[in-house]
């Protein structure tokens, strides 16, 4: 991983700035909560309390907190804040692409040359440059007519309305210029209207009027009527409740209210409305228990009141009617235990009906108040035993007048139980408080910058390991020098790469070539003669002095299997450092298709080798001096249409015998073998043949295969030389004793 450093930090540079333009450019979204406590809820009963007469206090009853959520989440409650909110309307500008949410944040301007037919260039007055340009250009129609709306740019709707059918389809509404627009659906024309006027659409099926457009013309707008149902889903989407506080056994009743979206505004107005109309529905809600229980009472009133009347008028007619009948201290009490017990039998009958209400008869609560109520209908019989046993004019007496005192007493106690039921249902205030009214964050939720940031970094850093675990099982070029020794091949030098060399290199292309290649413009023996890389060239000199001495020849041929792996780097800086040792070197390039050593010594490639072997050119001819003294060097030509067959003329071989004569060392310059067969044709008149392989380029299997063709054309490889060398962690790591090369 060391390895590739610079491929790690710009892939994670990379992606670190993605991320940071993600953080810049995302809609950040807030997140503002409410707070509203549920309390105990308690029945108003229009005779006492029900719950007494189950058996439970308040302190037993707790709160359903499941269905307080649900209640919260429910169409009644979201389908009237988008009723008061008008959330079912939805307006979008035509955003610029990439930017377009930026651009309406931080309010930036429309540039002003999209509102320009004509842009002058005033600066080109005091130049000396045509007239035509000084007039200034046109400005294309199609940045000046573009649709997208810029940050002071806005609409306000006064009214929009649309029939069921079109509920979900977007208008497109485009500014037109002097207050004036053009409505749209689809490809469909709808018309023309004017800001300020109510417009009829598409008979009637679409009422608009806008209440105010500042935008520029061009500018396009979609309107949107959303369905109720839909405007309360997308409602409830980004509205959460959940219980705070609980405990393992019980609720609190304490529900939290959050909601998130891009406008911190709407959210506020969004959620404080959400409460306010979850209070005012559970205010109703417990006022509508009293108003039930009052009108059942209401009902019962004038009935009793008629029966009220008629047992007085029964009992003074029959008074009237005996000549006054007066009441004994027996009878009397009698009469007082008849108005108690109906007085309860009443209570009885009237919890009885709340009751029925609310369970089946089955219930342990409405079996006590039956059985409460068959007790207290035993009692009155036992009374009416013992009216039947007094005389007849007293018996009458005392049911009559029972009657009227039972019917009474009622009759006053409706009356006071209505009265209650007024009162509690003016002073109704639910069971439900507001706690905490909405606040939202001042910093948005989302994005989270650092959580991006990071992982951004993180992904590039993964992204960036994945390639180079890649690179790394699809390279098979070799990367040590024990590699090639495997192979059967002594390596006589490790040259690294220098970034001395790198400066010298320049990329050319031959007008017949495709590609272009690598070319070296100088000479890095003469222009850094203390790099790394000569100082491993002069221990190749070295080694080679002796390797040499049991050659036929004094000439050398530099080989290699591909292109592109730096023979002619090795072999003209290896001359220049022989001549600079003292010796007179000849360098050859014996490529005669693509050689490109003539621009190492900043010359031409005509009257080279191939002239001389076709005739044209004397040995002398081709032969040049360059600035490093004692070194020499042939061209190699201009570009023949049959190289090999030159090469093996007896010319070529005339001319290696004389540059063995005239010089101390000749260094042949040859094509890859495996791509021509040119360098065996050359390495067969050669004492020494050296194979130049690239760090990780060129795989040992290739290295294989061009050993094995030159030995089947009978040239023996004396060694190889290993070219750009790399400080690489895993080299340090396994062969430690290289970094002379590369320190």
């Amino acid at each position: 991983m060391f390895d590739h450093k610079k491929l790690f930090i710009g892939i994670i540079g990379l992606f670190a700035m993605l991320g940071v333009a993600y953080v810049i450019l995302a809609t950040p979204i807030y997140k503002g909560d409410a707070l509203v406590h549920v309390e105990t809820r308690s029945s108003i009963s229009p005779l006492g309390d029900v719950d007494n007469i189950m058996g439970m206090s308040d302190a037993q009853l707790s709160v359903n907190t499941a269905a307080e959520v649900r209640i919260l989440r429910s169409r009644m409650v979201l389908g009237e804040v988008v009723d008061r909110m008008g959330l079912d309307v939805v307006v979008q500008p035509r955003r610029v692409p990439l930017i377009g949410d930026f651009v309406r944040r931080h309010g930036i301007q429309r540039p002003a040359i999209l509102d320009r037919d004509v842009v002058q260039l005033d600066f080109l007055n005091d130049l000396k440059v045509p007239a035509v340009l000084k007039s200034g250009f046109s400005v294309p129609s199609f940045l000046r007519d573009r649709p997208e709306v810029w940050g002071n740019e806005s609409i306000t709707l006064g009214r929009f309305d649309v029939s069921d059918a079109l509920r979900g389809k977007k208008l497109s509404l485009v500014s037109r210029g002097n207050d004036g627009y053009s409505l749209s659906l689809g490809e469909e024309w709808l018309g023309d209207g004017r800001v300020g006027e109510l417009s009829v659409f598409r008979g009637g099926d679409i009422y608009l009027r806008v209440a105010a457009l500042d935008a520029a013309p061009g500018a396009e707008f979609s309107l949107t009527r959303l369905t109720r149902a839909e405007a309360i889903r997308q409602l409830g989407e980004r509205l959460q409740v959940e219980e705070v506080g609980g405990v393992r056994g019980g609720g609190t009743g304490m529900l939290e209210l959050a909601m998130t979206g891009p406008d911190p505004e709407q959210i506020r107005r969004a959620l404080d409305a959400v409460t306010e109309t979850y209070l005012t529905q559970n205010v109703e809600r417990q006022s509508a228990e009293a108003e039930k229980s009052l009108e059942f009472l209401e009902e019962q009133g004038p009935e009793l009141r008629n029966q009220l009347a008629a047992a007085e008028d029964a009992l003074n007619q029959y008074r009237i009617n005996m000549d006054s009948v007066d009441l004994n201290s027996e009878a009397q009490a009698v009469i007082n235990q008849f108005v108690e017990l109906e007085r309860h039998l009443s209570e009885l009958e009237f919890k009885e009906a709340e009751l029925a209400q609310r369970y089946t008869t089955n219930h342990p609560s409405y079996q006590s108040l039956l059985r409460q109520k068959n007790q207290l209908n035993n009692d009155r019989e036992a009374l009416n035993a013992r009216v039947n046993q007094m005389p007849q004019a007293q018996q009458e007496v005392v049911r009559m007048t029972r009657d009227v005192e039972v019917t009474q007493a009622i009759y006053v106690n409706v009356l006071n139980k209505m009265q209650e039921l007024q009162v509690a249902r003016a002073g109704t205030v639910g069971n439900v408080r507001i706690i905490d009214t909405t606040q939202v964050a001042a910093s948005p939720i989302q994005p989270r910058k650092l959580m991006v940031l990071g992982g951004s970094i993180l992904l590039g850093g993964l992204l960036a390991v994945g390639i180079v675990l890649l690179r790394n099982v699809l390279n098979r070029g070799i990367e040590s020098p024990d590699q090639i020794e495997n192979a059967g091949m002594p390596v006589y030098a490790t040259v690294p790469l220098s970034e001395e060399q790198q400066k010298l290199v320049r990329r050319m292309k031959h007008r017949r070539e495709q590609h272009g290649r690598d070319v070296s413009t100088g000479l890095l023996a003469k222009q850094a003669p203390a790099d790394t890389a000569m100082e491993a060239i002069r221990g190749l000199r070295t080694s080679l002095h002796f390797a040499m001495l049991e050659s036929t020849n004094n000439c050398l041929m530099i080989t290699g299997p591909s292109p592109n792996i730096g023979k002619s780097f090795i072999a003209v800086n290896l001359a220049a450092a022989c001549a600079q040792a003292g010796q007179r070197v000849l360098v050859v390039d014996a490529d005669m298709r693509k050689g490109h050593l003539h621009h190492s010594f900043s010359d031409k490639n005509e009257a080279g080798l191939s002239e001389m072997l076709s005739g044209t050119r004397t040995m002398d001819e081709v032969i040049r001096e360059s600035a490093v003294p004692g070194l020499s060097f042939v061209t190699r030509g201009i570009a023949p249409p049959n190289p090999s067959e030159l090469l093996m003329t007896a010319s070529f071989s005339e001319f290696l015998e004389e540059a063995s004569r005239q010089f101390d060392m000749v260094i042949i310059d040859t094509p890859p073998i495996l791509a021509v067969t040119d360098a065996a044709v050359i390495g067969a008149q050669c004492g020494t043949s050296l194979m130049v392989a690239r760090f990780q380029l060129n795989p040992v299997r290739e290295l294989e295969l061009a050993k094995g063709r030159l030995e089947r054309a009978g040239v023996t490889v004396k060694g190889a030389i290993m070219n750009g060398m790399e400080r690489k962690a895993a080299v340090n790591f396994g062969y430690g004793y290289y970094n002379y090369a590369y320190k």
